[in-house]
């Protein structure tokens, strides 16, 4: 059983900017900043560590009370932010959908989810495209504030859902940053690059991926690999 685990923005989908306009409105409501993440890196970040960034940088405190309000208000947010056009691309990234339909298909293989977004946030967006349905299991930015913690999560949320992963060696997390890379390498999980984001192949495996895609349009190579 091999269980592979998807990063969401800019490895499954692009969603126009929603997500940054529905966390510059929630900061907005709080601390009275139209534009708080300006100059906040924001790629294979959780949404705990990008609030909290924006929340030091205003002078405020993030607790836990405060933690809460900012993400119920990004989630109200969120959910008229995603069905606008919004900026650059809006899409489902090329190949995924096939992609998806083959690897559920398959009895070996078990799908989840593995991302920086608050767990409601992820449904809001994967719910958009149609594409939630696929993922039986997850770990997200509400479980940890450090990616690197969240694979064991997700293994653990697995075996929950009756998956029967026993060790990271049979994980693989496919994202497009550095950071979905480091949090594979970091437990022995097998991270596979896709270039899709904001990161070239060259970029991502001088991270430390040894198997990098352009994209994931060619399913038929990706599911040679699950049969090595």
């Amino acid at each position: 059983m091999r269980l592979v685990l998807f990063d969401i923005d800019g490895t499954l989908v692009l969603t126009g900017r929603a997500g940054v306009r529905a966390l510059n409105r929630a900061c907005e409501d709080l601390v009275g900043h139209d534009n708080a993440l300006e100059g906040v890196t924001l790629a294979g970040r959780t949404d705990w560590v990008i609030l909290d960034e924006v929340l030091n940088r205003h002078g405020h405190r993030l607790d836990r009370e405060l933690m809460a309000e900012l993400r119920d208000r990004y989630l109200a947010h969120l959910r008229e932010e995603i069905e606008l056009r919004g900026t650059g691309v809006k899409d489902v990234m090329p190949g995924i959908r096939e992609l998806l339909a083959a690897l559920l298909a398959r009895s070996d293989v078990a799908l989840g989810l593995l991302t920086g977004n608050f767990a409601e946030g992820a449904r809001i967006k994967l719910e958009h495209f149609d594409l939630w349905k696929y993922f039986r299991c997850g770990a997200f930015g509400d479980d940890a504030s450090d990616r690197n913690e969240l694979v064991p999560v997700a293994m653990r949320r697995a075996r929950e859902c009756g998956v029967a992963i026993a060790r990271a060696e049979e994980v693989w997390v496919v994202g497009d940053t550095p950071h979905d890379v480091a949090c594979a390498l970091a437990v022995g999980a097998t991270p596979i690059g896709v270039a899709t984001g904001g990161h070239t192949v060259e970029q991502l495996r001088e991270s430390g991926a040894e198997i990098v895609f352009k994209d994931l349009s060619d399913t038929s190579a990706f599911l040679t690999l699950l049969n090595q």
